[in-house]
């Protein structure tokens, strides 16, 4: 006999009243069980979400109240001044802490200079690149990165141009 069978037998040896008592209670239980494992935390996911959007909106108003600015004062450093780039991208990669992952340099069309780089710790790429940007106003004309074998470590191939 299974355990389906005996709780049936232990229902039928109740008085109807009783019967319809449990029927009820156990019905009460199983919404109790429903709502304390699917609605409060999906409820409380939608909340999260919602204070995260918020916050995003917020940034968001924040980075376009200051774009005005920011174009004004348009690109500075080096490049403005007229260093070449293959200096201004060497000296800032070496500064980045990137002078061992530099495994060289060509330049690239009429301007830009393509620099290799092997092993570098993507973090540190990347804040290169926006430093590049904002400090000296170039900007990348293509990027080509990818993982190398170790995590948070990869290879690419970036093209920089100077602005104009």
């Amino acid at each position: 006999m299974n355990v389906l069978d005996q709780a049936r037998g232990w229902l039928d040896s109740l008085a109807p009243r009783e019967r319809t008592l449990v029927t009820w209670g156990g019905i009460g239980a199983a919404v109790l069980l429903l709502v304390g494992a699917l609605v409060i935390p999906l409820h409380a996911a939608a909340a999260r979400s919602a204070d995260r959007v918020a916050r995003k909106e917020g940034d968001l108003a924040w980075m376009r109240s200051v774009s005005g600015e920011l174009r004004a004062a348009g690109p500075a450093g080096a490049a403005a001044n007229g260093e070449s780039l293959l200096v201004v991208v060497d000296q800032s990669a070496r500064q980045a802490g990137l002078g061992q992952s530099l495994s060289g340099s060509q330049p690239s069309g009429t301007g830009g200079i393509r620099v290799r780089l092997e092993r570098a710790p993507f973090d540190t790429v990347v804040s290169w690149i926006g430093q590049l940007q904002q400090q000296h106003g170039v900007f990348v004309e293509s990027a080509t990165i990818d993982r190398a074998a170790e995590p948070g470590v990869v290879n690419a191939s970036v093209i920089f141009r100077k602005p104009g």
